[in-house]
């Protein structure tokens, strides 16, 4: 079984995390964002990912030397321009000689999904492509989808005002495609998956749904990507992780709650780190407090830093109070 991951967007959202690293690249529980996805796969029955690129395939093969993860072969298919998501779907399938039913998933979702009961499903009803659904409590922040009896797609509603809603499930982000799918792609120019194809095949009677309430989170958003980390520490997931990586150096005087402290990171004596992430290479001077917070800089001697993140070239002055911001200011 053959996948594609869309890891093509530039991360503008989670700027400046993203300055320097691929979105898909940043560590959720001490793993890359991209191998427990590729992980998911796997246990999904998946053995070959082709990993759909909009710029530099260099970081991604740097982090997998031997062109594996989780025991899939991984190859790279690099966009000569940028293809919205239909686009890149056709030109990764095509750069790997995709001609059989596969899956596609973006890359910045973190869920608990059954890809192997996703892809029967899609078989038995003998769908051109599939769908994940997912629940959500407020659907006028998405477009949902509304389904017949036997989970054929009727039809997809952006955004609808609070009281008129007729579903509350969404897109999740995965889905199983067949070879006749990816024909309908139009070649050589961005394409929408979601606005042009999938409407498509709502009209031919050959788009279906799978909806699920497996965790899930859209982790391509700051604070969505802080808590996907501390889901993995307060008790929301079955899976649980050590707050303290091995290879991160923590002051035995320090406090460390519902936090993930990551390797290559250092946390000083008496500081406090409550519900946040310090990624590799952070510093966290003595006595400062970082709460509900991203950090992948420097946080000076009793600085107190909330509702942040702090890019790589971040630095946070000693004393200084910060609340809400990101820095460095992202362009």
């Amino acid at each position: 079984m053959r996948a594609v991951v869309l890891v093509g967007g530039f991360g503008t959202r989670m700027r400046p995390l993203t300055n320097d690293v691929p979105k898909s690249m940043l560590p959720v529980g001490h793993e890359p964002m991209i191998s427990r996805l590729i992980g998911r796969l796997v246990e999904g029955g998946v053995t070959e990912v082709t990993l759909a690129l909009g710029f530099k395939a260099e970081p991604f093969i740097e982090a997998f030397p031997d062109g594996h993860c989780h025991g899939a072969r991984l190859d790279y298919a690099v966009e000569p321009e940028p293809l919205d998501t239909g686009g890149a779907i056709r030109f990764a399938a095509e750069h790997s000689g995709i001609g059989e039913t596969f899956v596609v998933a973006n890359g910045d979702i973190i869920t608990d999904l059954d890809v192997a009961a996703v892809l029967a499903a899609h078989r038995a009803t003998g769908a051109e492509a599939t769908i994940h659904l997912t629940p959500v409590d407020d659907p006028s922040s998405f477009g949902t989808v509304e389904l017949d009896a036997d989970g054929g797609v009727q039809r997809f509603v952006e955004k609808p005002p609070p009281g008129t809603m007729t579903s509350n499930l969404i897109n999740a982000g995965s889905y199983v495609l067949e070879p006749s799918a990816v024909e309908r792609i139009p070649a050589g120019r961005p394409v929408s998956l979601e606005r042009e194809i999938f409407p498509d095949l709502v009209e031919r009677a050959t788009l279906f749904a799978v909806a699920t309430t497996d965790y899930w989170i859209d982790a391509g958003r700051p604070e969505l990507y802080l808590r996907a980390n501390v889901d993995l520490v307060n008790g929301r997931r079955s899976e649980r992780v050590d707050q303290v990586a091995p290879g991160a150096r923590v002051d035995a005087t320090a406090m460390i709650h519902l936090s993930l402290i990551s390797p290559g990171a250092v946390v000083a004596e008496r500081a406090s780190i409550i519900d946040s992430v310090v990624l590799p290479g952070a510093e966290i001077g003595r006595g400062a407090t970082v709460e509900r917070s991203i950090v992948m800089g420097r946080i000076g001697p009793n600085a107190v830093v909330c509702d942040a993140v702090i890019g790589a070239d971040g630095d946070v002055p000693a004393g200084i109070t910060l609340v809400d911001a990101r820095l460095p200011t992202p362009d």
